[in-house]
């Protein structure tokens, strides 16, 4: 029993232990991304292979997104004759859900998993030790350009998912369903608010710091060797899932 007990006194520890770390990173992190000299141009260069690159995903899942929603809004709709408020449920549902959320998941997926894989790479061929040796502060130089770029281009992404996928479930709804176009973007119109924008726009810039703090993080301390990339890859992703599905549950709750 005794043993048991040490048993989880001990994970609890661990545990709490690396949730420490990963806030101390966080906060040095944020507070050299102020400090003088900045780096423009890595975080325009950031910028690119954080939103650039991942826009090409970011179009093609909102598009298809928008489509089933067009679908299994209007066959839902239409058991309460209301198909004509397919516009306002898909807006509605995109702008402060399901946008935000899943731009983060294909983010996670194409841009973070490549942040974790460079910076443990970095990790293994010892060049964050070789920064450290010419007084080059790595966190500064490595992790708070991308940081300052992911808040910058994951709201922008967002936008973009959530613009496309309204016009998927336009495709679908008006030309496949027959949905009437004025009353599409009538109730569209008429049922968003500047809050439902306004709550997206927050979740997607808290969504782009928990990408970049997660895999940076995992990436920076990942284990010196072949397959230590390989774990800080997968435990990156998963925990970006993670940490994005609860902070959701979080900031709903606060924003209704």
């Amino acid at each position: 029993m005794f043993e048991l007990l040490g048993q989880i006194g001990r994970f609890t520890l661990t545990q709490l232990a690396a949730m420490g770390k990963m806030f101390i990173f966080l906060l040095s992190a944020l507070g050299l991304a102020f400090r003088r000299p900045a780096k423009i141009r890595l975080i325009i260069y950031h910028i690119k292979t954080f939103g650039v690159d991942s826009l090409s995903v970011v179009v093609l899942s909102g598009f298809f997104t928008g489509m089933v929603m067009g679908f299994q809004g209007y066959y839902s709709l239409r058991k309460f004759n209301a198909e004509s408020w397919l516009g306002s449920a898909t807006a509605l549902s995109l702008l402060r859900e399901l946008g935000p959320v899943l731009a983060a998941f294909m983010v996670t997926g194409r841009t973070g998993s490549a942040m974790a894989a460079e910076l443990g790479t970095m990790r293994a061929t010892e060049q964050i030790d070789a920064l450290y040796s010419m007084a080059i502060n790595p966190i500064k130089y490595l992790v708070s350009p991308r940081i300052i770029a992911s808040l910058i281009a994951m709201p922008l992404l967002t936008a973009i998912f959530d613009v496309v996928g309204i016009y998927g479930a336009y495709l679908v709804g008006v030309g496949l369903l027959g949905v009437s176009s004025g009353s599409y973007f009538s109730g569209m119109e008429s049922s968003v608010v500047f809050h439902d924008v306004y709550s997206g726009f927050i979740k997607a810039v808290s969504f782009g710091l928990i990408i970049t703090w997660v895999c940076c993080y995992k990436g920076f301390h990942a284990p010196p060797m072949a397959t230590g990339v390989s774990q800080a890859t997968t435990e990156s992703v998963v925990l970006s899932f993670v940490f994005i599905l609860v902070w959701d549950y979080f900031l709903t709750s606060i924003m209704l």
